[in-house]
């Protein structure tokens, strides 16, 4: 396959994604009259960072997929999803592959300079 192909299943991968992200969202959120929690970007997180270790380790030991199959539903469906599961896979493989440090600082940065990203363009939009 050529990287174009790559990209367009990419593409299409993260439009499928983030339709399912909105459809659950939605749905979760139609039950609850006040949410005091964000309850589905929890659900959405945690589910994504299951189903992206789930078909991960198939693809490397069990399933035999293209490369382009295996981005287009990692990268794609699952990144339009929640990228909070590249995110956690991430992390998972630095801890896994005794990268005990590179691991924690990936989670305590992305955490900490995310919540301060957050907070600096709140405040900037503030000034506007």
């Amino acid at each position: 396959m050529t990287n174009l192909m790559r990209y367009v299943a990419v593409l299409a991968g993260g439009a499928f994604g983030t339709g399912l992200r909105y459809f659950l969202s939605t749905m979760i959120y139609s039950g609850i009259r006040q949410p005091t929690f964000p309850y589905a970007n929890l659900v959405i997180n945690v589910s994504g960072s299951f189903m992206i270790g789930l078909l991960a380790e198939l693809f490397d030991t069990r399933l035999l997929v293209s490369p382009t199959i295996r981005i287009a539903l990692l990268t794609g469906v699952l990144g339009g999803y929640t990228t909070f599961s590249s995110f956690s896979f991430e992390t998972y493989e630095l801890l896994r592959d005794g990268e005990l440090w590179r691991g924690a600082l990936n989670a305590s940065a992305s955490l900490l300079l995310g919540l301060a990203a957050v907070w600096g363009g709140v405040r900037i939009a503030q000034l506007l």
